[in-house]
């Protein structure tokens, strides 16, 4: 287990904090406070301990490849792009400051703001005792993201200086190795520990790849196999059901020959499909494919659901959705289930016509926690479709991370949970 805030001493010290504050923007007004929420219980301990100060670091975005698509769509579109376009572009998405002014509120505690994540030294060395700052966003300075270490690491040891100790809270990012979330760990001289967040996702998503409660149960849909084969490898050590779902079913289907009609595949996967299907078998892991699908002519949110009675599409038709048996034998194989890691939708949930075999799956799961079971959900997908059908509350957990999670699931070891320190 890794150290957390409790295990240390932050009385009078002064505290570098990394939160993941990389929220939904639009014209400078926080979206989706989700993740601003999950750092909270994390932050009110820090300050209930009275520290010198706590100062936070966080991205928003990435500014020059945000601006660079705002640039190619606009122009796509006829129109002129300016500098003035791109200054006001980034002060609507990228600026920190508009979180600040949010995330204040919600703290119920004056937060300052300080224009830059570098150079802040001074600033921060004035501030009022117990006092709340946050940088600005972090990959203004491409040393934040630089591939080369050295360039990580001048970045890194100046943000070292601000704090005598460094919380990494941040597990949407843990799976990067950047100035702000492993390389300042180099330059502090305590080791580093983890906020209440990182501890509870590490909790829950670290069993379900090394010792899940059995039998274990897998829910691995979204719309390729060639994005999710590292963690079907690595779900299948534990798993006694492995349900594929989504646009990847399709690829695993025509892998054992039915005709797939016009649904997605990704053909150059057909023969790492075959071979997961054989390792499966070889280790006695019954794989659950849709046996009846809800197709139609066109993927759009208007198009015509058709029932598909059999595990066989017709040429005129895509699978957008698992039917009525599918759900079935869904509903057989998590009523068993002591332990459950669901990441993917197994259908297109955002248009509400095919969205029934995603709910169907929340629900089930929703109702295995009811029963006791572990109950884990990762990858933004999946996280969106919990929230939509209002049962993320009825799950044991659900990661704030995509690509962390689904990291984490694949059996990596994450560059920001490497650093900290463990008991």
């Amino acid at each position: 287990m890794i150290k957390t805030v409790k295990d240390v001493d932050l009385k009078g010290k002064r505290i570098i904090m990394r939160v993941d504050f990389n929220v939904p923007m639009k014209d400078g007004v926080v979206q989706d406070d989700t993740r601003i929420m999950a750092a909270l219980p994390t932050i009110k301990y820090i300050l209930e301990q009275n520290p010198r100060s706590l100062v936070l670091m966080s991205h928003l975005g990435d500014p020059k490849k945000d601006v660079k698509k705002a640039q190619e769509k606009a122009e796509k579109a006829g129109k002129t792009w300016t500098d003035a376009d791109s200054e006001k572009f980034i002060n609507g998405k990228n600026r920190m400051a508009p979180v600040v002014k949010y995330f204040s509120e919600k703290l119920g505690k004056e937060v300052a703001f300080l224009p830059d994540a570098l150079g802040q030294k001074a600033a921060i060395d004035a501030l009022p005792e117990g006092a709340v700052a946050m940088l600005e966003n972090v990959r203004f300075h491409k040393e934040e993201t630089s591939k080369d270490a050295a360039e990580r690491e001048t970045m890194a040891k100046e943000l070292a200086t601000y704090g005598d100790i460094f919380v990494n809270d941040a597990f949407g990012t843990a799976h990067r190795d950047q100035a702000s979330t492993a390389t300042i760990a180099k330059f502090m001289k305590e080791q580093p520990v983890g906020g209440f967040l990182m501890e509870k996702e590490v909790k829950y998503l670290e069993p379900m790849v090394t010792n899940p409660p059995k039998p274990m149960v897998a829910i691995i849909g979204g719309a390729k196999v060639s994005s999710k084969i590292a963690v079907l490898e690595s779900l299948l050590k534990n798993a006694k059901y492995l349900v594929i779902g989504g646009g990847m079913a399709y690829t695993f289907l025509k892998a054992q020959g039915h005709n797939v009609g016009k649904s997605l595949v990704e053909d150059d996967f057909i023969d790492t499909a075959k071979k997961l299907l054989a390792d499966a078998d070889a280790k006695g892991v019954k794989i659950l494919l849709p046996v009846d699908h809800v197709g139609a002519t066109e993927f759009s949110a208007d198009a015509k659901p058709v029932a598909v009675d059999g595990v066989d599409i017709p040429s005129d038709l895509m699978a957008m959705d698992v039917g009525p048996k599918t759900v079935e034998e869904y509903k057989k194989a998590i009523g068993e289930a002591k332990s459950i890691v669901w990441n993917g939708p197994v259908g297109v949930f955002e248009f509400d016509a095919f969205a029934k075999g995603t709910e169907a799956v929340a629900h089930l799961v929703a109702e295995a926690t009811g029963r006791g079971a572990m109950t884990v959900v990762g990858g933004g997908d999946s996280v969106a479709a919990v929230n939509k059908f209002h049962l993320a509350d009825k799950m044991s957990h659900v990661s704030t991370g995509g690509g962390a999670s689904l990291e984490l699931l694949e059996g990596k070891t994450l560059p920001g949970i490497a650093i900290l320190a463990t008991k």
